[in-house]
């Protein structure tokens, strides 16, 4: 159908303006190509309908520019009273050529004329070359512009600068990653932390939101997640080397590494799952409540149901009772009573003191082994390193040359990448160079010297981890009184090494002197173990250092 204004009438036109953010900073304004367009309607005798302008957005694709949308709407709905579009040049309409044809389409689908204010456009088969020729240039500019960018993207990293944001902990200031003195501290302590091997991805994140610590997305603070805390863990940043999706380098950036390598792989170690140093049962997950902390711990001898807790109101005030959750017919239990026994079991099972010298003993013994053995450990596991280092350099070059394919890149770097992890967690005993062992035996005689007393100076959590680790199973509370409780292994331990003695032997000499140190490692790694477990409640850094010294 034929528009209905003839050849003798006003032809109406509709301008569309369009600047990107780095344009306008050139003077490209809207203003100039508006004044330039009516310019060549009057020129034209054309009647200007409508005006659209576009600012700020990019003429990369379609998508995102809701104005050019708009424009192409109102021709389709309009196509009989609209005559022309004229624009200052072709690039406004789009800088991709498939995209600026198919908008050529669809405006000579509705009989539209397309006018360029700045380049020769038109009809005929040699002016529609021409345009596309233009539409191609604006195009191949952009790709230019792009390979630029890559390149200088991939210089900047080469050179061991970061291009994005840098991870927590860190700022970018004048285009370097520096310390930020915000947050540095605790995320040096986050690390240290996690080596501990005592905290999953969930406890640490909460941990560091209770802290304060915050993912800044969009000029707005969230709340730390584990996903993101697990980025964390395995972002290389952290000991000073860069590393890219996009490139296969793996480089030494110019910021301040935050922990060593020894501390960042034994981290790998403990998120990945691979801690094999633990060998004592972890705690039961219990929820807390600091009115009734014996709840679901303490069972009902009668039905095997744990017991819970509650306030009980008398005519004059509030009573505290335990009882059991089925409901079974049993009395309650005062809160009191329940917790006066567990006290006083607690100090019956309370090692000697001649089975927590044996222990000391042997903890000095083993201690003093091991820095003879971690230099050892230490020069042999260098010479490994700089070995798979060189194969890491060896392959990343054949990539590059393409002697192997990206695939197989992947695969030999993994493989390379976990050999290096497992050659530092072996070598890194740096735990022990951190801890005073005279402070650690003063710190365990005076927490062992009584379980009982220990328990009531313990806290909430604390009281959880230690009661689970001694009765997995639970306690049994019998009506009246606790009877059956099982002790677990690692703790039954503790009897037998009262029941055999430590005293001095007929000759006088203490049986920590006259017994081997295969002998004695032997015969009481169950009670070394329970001091292991006891520990872990109580602090800590001090129960990863017994674990480190005895067990590796």
């Amino acid at each position: 159908m034929e528009k209905q204004s003839s050849s003798l009438e006003t032809k109406q036109a509709i301008i569309y303006l369009r600047v990107s953010t780095e344009e306008q900073v050139d003077n490209f304004s809207l203003d100039t190509q508006e004044r330039i367009c009516k310019q060549e309607a009057e020129r034209r005798g054309m009647k200007i309908l409508q005006i659209f302008r576009e600012e700020g957005r990019s003429a990369k694709n379609i998508t995102g520019r809701p104005v050019l949308i708009e424009m192409l709407e109102f021709c389709r709905k309009n196509k009989r009273s609209v005559d022309a579009l004229i624009i200052y040049r072709l690039d406004r309409l789009s800088r991709q050529t498939g995209d600026f044809l198919a908008i050529r389409k669809k405006l000579a689908e509705n009989q539209i004329m397309l006018i360029s204010a700045s380049e020769p456009t038109g009809n005929s088969p040699t002016e529609k070359f021409i345009e596309t020729m233009l539409a191609s240039f604006a195009q191949m500019d952009n790709d230019v512009r792009s390979e630029r960018t890559r390149n200088g993207l991939r210089a900047r990293f080469l050179a061991g600068l970061c291009s994005s944001t840098p991870p927590f902990g860190y700022k970018n200031e004048n285009g370097y990653a520096v310390k930020d003195p915000k947050t540095w501290d605790q995320i040096k302590k986050v690390w240290e932390l996690m080596a501990t091997g005592t905290k999953t991805l969930s406890e640490m994140t909460n941990i560091m939101n209770e802290w304060g610590l915050r993912q800044h997305f969009k000029g707005k603070d969230y709340l730390l997640k584990p996903q993101a805390i697990s980025r964390m863990f395995h972002n290389k940043f952290y000991i000073g080397i860069l590393t890219s999706e996009q490139y296969p380098e793996e480089v030494r950036g110019q910021h301040l590494p935050m922990v060593s390598e020894a501390l960042f792989y034994r981290v790998q170690a403990v998120v990945d799952g691979r801690n094999t140093n633990l060998q004592v049962q972890l705690a039961r997950r219990n929820k807390n409540n600091p009115e009734f902390p014996l709840r679901r711990i303490v069972i009902c001898s009668k039905c095997g149901t744990p017991f819970t807790g509650a306030w009980s109101k008398g005519k004059r005030d509030k009573f505290a009772y335990y009882f059991c959750k089925n409901r079974c017919g049993t009395p309650s239990v005062p809160v009191d009573r329940l917790n006066g026994e567990v006290i006083n079991y607690l100090t019956y099972i309370t090692p000697t003191r001649e089975a927590l010298d044996a222990f000391i003993a042997l903890l000095r013994r083993t201690y003093y082994q091991r820095v003879t053995q971690l230099q050892k450990r230490r020069d042999i596991a260098d010479i490994e390193l700089k070995k798979l280092q060189e194969m890491r350099k060896a392959l990343i070059q054949k990539n590059l040359s393409g002697v192997y394919s990206d695939e197989i890149f992947k695969e030999q770097n993994k493989l390379i990448e976990n050999q290096i992890a497992t050659v530092q967690v072996a070598k890194d005993d740096a735990l022990l160079a951190k801890y005073n062992l005279q402070s650690i035996v003063k710190f365990m005689k005076d927490k062992f010297s009584n379980l009982g007393q220990t328990y009531q100076l313990s806290s909430l959590s604390q009281i959880r981890v230690f009661l689970c680790s001694i009765f997995p199973s639970g306690m049994v509370w019998s009506y009246p009184g606790l009877s059956n409780t099982k002790i677990s292994p690692i703790y039954q331990s503790i009897r037998m090494f009262e029941n055999d003695g430590v005293g001095p032997s007929a000759e006088g000499q203490s049986r920590t002197d006259i017994w081997g140190f295969s002998d004695l490692r032997r015969d009481h790694l169950g009670y070394l173990s329970c001091v292991y477990g006891a520990l872990a409640w109580i602090r800590t850094k001090d129960s990863y250092f017994i674990r480190v010294v005895l067990y590796r």
